[in-house]
């Protein structure tokens, strides 16, 4: 099977970059499974694996699709007019539009999912063999924050009050800086509460590899979270709050989940009771690029047999009233 993998950003990533990692495992994975793959891309792009086309904005869709391709796998939204092809189309974010989506789209988490009134999801996977060795009984003596500081939602104040509660507790915040005045003024003066920038590579590696937890009490309906299950690898458990994906992805044996942040204050101080083995075995075998892949083909089966992935449009079913989910 020839797939063509569409998005309208960069690959290889070079820091964080979830969704363009997520793609990139995707077509490795399904390269490595006899099927041929295009990635459709922004221009600068590159892969030593697939063919490498770059988007032009400029032209329609359709103009840009080989011919020899039997499914398109879009990862931003389809093109109205149609493209001649079958395709699937991954949301991965929040959509607040509370008009219909494509027929053929597909989440990536069951809650996302059932928040536009849909049963087809796919779990994110990495390729777990991209992270190296893994320590699990190395001596670990902060916990860390990892997302992007600057986004609101993603609650890195909330992270850190958590932190300040437990005796001598220390946080690194990896994706966010000390002084932050893009998105509302934020300077952080204790000094056990680190900042390592937008870390990427090795270096982000390293410092999970060091970590006795994930601190991530996010006020929205988190859609996946790749944070959640890169932590968990590396046998962190997660201390988050429960909105979108995340009471999902976090089973009382991986984690613990409250919008109270003394509650996770508490959870922090007992956080030793959690088995780092069994976190990293829970995400290396269910969140890995070879079970994506292979559930994706499920879902390109079903639309070259022209059938659509949804009965009906997808639909937002309830519009966000407030601009934070609930936490104190």
């Amino acid at each position: 099977m020839h797939i063509l993998i569409v998005n309208n950003t960069r690959i290889p990533v070079t820091t964080y970059g979830g969704t363009e990692r997520v793609i990139w495992y995707l077509g490795k994975e399904l390269t490595d499974l006899g099927h041929k793959v295009t990635y459709l891309v922004n221009q600068g792009s590159h892969c030593p694996f697939a063919d490498v086309l770059f988007l032009d904005p400029a032209k329609p869709m359709a103009a840009q699709i080989p011919d020899d391709v039997d499914v398109v796998h879009f990862n931003i939204m389809p093109p109205a007019e149609g493209i001649g092809k079958p395709y699937i189309y991954t949301l991965h974010g929040n959509h607040t539009n509370p008009e219909p989506l494509d027929i053929n789209t597909t989440f990536v988490s069951r809650n996302h999912a059932s928040r536009y009134n849909s049963a087809s999801f796919v779990h994110n996977g990495m390729d777990w063999n991209d992270y190296g060795p893994v320590q699990l009984d190395n001596k670990r003596n902060y916990f860390h924050f990892l997302g992007n500081a600057a986004w609101r939602v993603k609650n890195v104040k909330g992270a850190i009050k958590v932190i300040s509660g437990v005796k001598g507790g220390k946080l690194k915040v990896l994706g966010g800086n000390r002084l932050n005045i893009k998105m509302g003024f934020r300077l952080t003066l204790n000094p056990n509460i680190q900042f390592h920038g937008m870390v990427g590579g090795a270096e982000k590696l390293r410092l999970l590899q060091g970590s006795k937890g994930l601190v991530f009490p996010v006020r929205w309906h988190e859609p996946f979270g790749l944070a959640i299950t890169e932590s968990l690898y590396f046998g962190c458990p997660v201390l988050g709050t429960p909105y979108g994906s995340l009471p999902e992805l976090v089973p009382a044996e991986v984690g613990f989940l409250s919008n109270n942040s003394r509650d996770l204050t508490e959870a922090a101080r007992t956080i030793d009771k959690y088995s780092r083995k069994r976190c990293h075995e829970y995400a290396a075998d269910l969140f890995n690029s070879r079970l994506m892949a292979e559930r994706y083909l499920e879902k390109y089966a079903t639309v070259l047999n022209g059938q659509t992935l949804n009965q009906e449009k997808p639909q937002l079913q309830q519009v966000q009233t407030v601009k934070f989910l609930e936490w104190h």
